[in-house]
This record gives structure tokens, sequence and C-alpha cells, in this order.
């Protein structure tokens, strides 16, 4: 029934956060920091727009168009939040104080620092989770990213894509290493770090927006590179069967450059895929499905869309710097 995944996830989004209302000594519910129990009414809202979520993207064809408005809106919250927090108003961030919210610096701010984050441990935890949906739903610059990149996306595949991401892994984990062992000042490695941003700023305007495909997430971020690999602590995968006819319109909605014509000859999508699920609409013979262990590609679906959106719904509730 199209009833109990929305249910599902309005009792799984409403009790998680009713712990962190009821546990977390300082108020991590936006509402609660400016009225006293005004939390508990932000999380029944958050809890029914997760509900109204899951239930408008049950529907296969309905998928991707909600999956990028929900990605919108996240990272307009998150960006807005950031923003009133740098003109004064302190209780629009998890501290107080300012963090640099640039994706790579969950990777390199450790390697810096020489200890985890606190986003550190949270991103190693949605991998665990849901796999690749950080790439798809839950990184703020991912939202820009697929914002640039809307429309049909290119069928060609990108050239040299896994060497330009290993090189920019490898570069940006040596370059942290490097700033630590020469003990260079946080100044100094957050101008470092803002350079690294704006250049992925760059990319998304001149390169994914006119290739139609998400060249910052795919190729530039290290963090996209963690993740391609790492996904694979997660049991969800999306599969191609044998009635698949190569007519490649699965490949047009695919941003991530998963679904080249050896992708899909290969019966699996691609090492960038991020299981958003976009494709499975343009598939006419019903061939991509997602797969977790034995059950049903149906069950699979709607487990899938359940961790999915109650994180990004948990995610628009507590997320900011």
């Amino acid at each position: 029934m199209k009833i109990k995944l929305p249910i599902s996830v309005f009792i799984f989004v409403f009790i998680v956060l009713s712990f962190v209302q009821m546990k977390v000594p300082q108020p991590m519910l936006l509402a609660e920091r400016f009225w006293y129990r005004a939390g508990w009414i932000e999380l029944f809202v958050v809890a029914l727009y997760g509900s109204f979520v899951a239930y408008r993207m049950q529907d296969i064809k309905q998928t991707a168009v909600w999956r990028k408005r929900i990605w919108l809106v996240f990272t307009f919250v998150f960006f807005a939040q950031l923003a009133l927090g740098l003109i004064g108003y302190d209780k629009f961030l998890m501290t107080g104080k300012l963090h640099f919210p640039i994706p790579k610096m969950i990777l390199s701010g450790p390697l810096y620092r020489g200890q985890l984050s606190f986003m550190t441990i949270l991103f190693l935890s949605t991998i665990i989770l849901s796999g690749p949906a950080w790439c798809s739903q839950l990184c703020y610059f991912g939202g820009i990213d697929a914002l640039a990149a809307r429309g049909r996306s290119n069928a060609r595949a990108i050239k040299h894509k896994m060497p330009i991401k290993y090189t920019g892994l490898v570069l940006v984990s040596a370059s942290a290493l490097l700033l630590r062992w020469m003990q260079f000042t946080l100044p100094v490695a957050t101008i470092l770090a803002s350079i690294f941003g704006i250049g992925g700023l760059a990319v998304i305007a001149m390169i994914s927006r006119k290739r139609k495909k998400m060249f910052h997430c795919v190729v530039y971020c290290p963090i996209g590179t963690l993740v391609a690999f790492l996904k694979f602590a997660n049991p969800f995968r999306m599969t191609i069967d044998k009635r698949c006819d190569t007519c490649m319109k699965c490949s047009l909605a695919c941003q991530y450059d998963a679904l080249s014509i050896q992708d899909i000859r290969n019966k699996r999508p691609g090492l960038t895929c991020t299981l958003c699920g976009d494709c499975i609409a343009q598939c006419k013979t019903v061939s991509i499905q997602y797969r977790l262990w034995k059950l049903s590609p149906t069950a699979a679906r709607n487990l899938y869309l359940f961790l999915t959106i109650s994180l990004h719904t948990i995610f628009l509730a507590l997320g900011r710097i």
C-alpha cells in the first residue's frame, strides 16, 4: 500500500528528532533556540514534510523531479542559515561558531587537525545507512551542481574521469597532510580551502551547466571519489538485467555519468552511480532495478527510499554549520 512508506518515514523521523529534542543539552532544533518547547512543533512539521516527500517519491515517474526539488530545498535552507550566521545571528550556527562549508573539509579537515570531526562521522554514517545518497540528496554543494546541470544529459561519457578523480583525491589528501607537517596556521589552510571551493563553483558554472552532467560531483569533488568506493560498505545495488535493449534513454537521464554504453553492456551502472534512481523511469523494459539481498526490486526500492528520505528530512532539521 502506498500509505505505508509515508507513515514509516513520519514515525521514524519523529522518533529520532524527539530523542534529539529530549536528550541533547544544547537545543538542536532551530525553533527551540527561539521559543521554549517550540522544537516539538518543528519536529512534527518536519516529520510531516518527510511523509509528504515519501508519498510523492513512491511514484517512479515523479522520483527524479521530487529528488531534485527536495535537494534544492535542503541546499537553500543550509546556505540561508549560513548567511544569517555570517551576518551575526549565531543561533543559526550549530555551535555558535562558524565552520568552513566546503565538502572536501570532511576529508582534509581531519587530516590537517589529526582528529575526526562531527561532519566526518556523520558522513561515514550516511554511507553505511544509505550508500552513496550523500551525493544525490545530502551534500549542500551537490544541490547547486544538480541545479546547474539540469536538463537532458549528454550520453557521451566524460573522458579520463577516473584518473582525474584519483589525482584530485590524492592531491587534496597530500596537501592537508603537508600543511599539518609544515605547521601552517589555520588562516593559511582556510585560504587554500577557499580557493578550492571557489574553483568548485567555477567548475559548476562553466562545465556542469554546459555538459548537463554534475561535473563537480562526478570529477572534481574528492568526497565524491570517496563515496564511489566507500558505498560498497552498503548492501544496496542497482542492476541492469537481460531485458535491456541498449536504447540508451537511461543514459540521457543520468547526470552522474554512470550509464555509458560500456556500463550498460556490463549490466551494471558505473562507479559514479549514486543510486538516485532517475534512470528507472526512462527504462521502458524495466531492466534497471534496485537490489538488496533476496528482497524484490520493489521492496528494495521502498526500503532505500525510506532510508534516504528519512536521512534527508533529519538533515534538513539539524543540518547547519
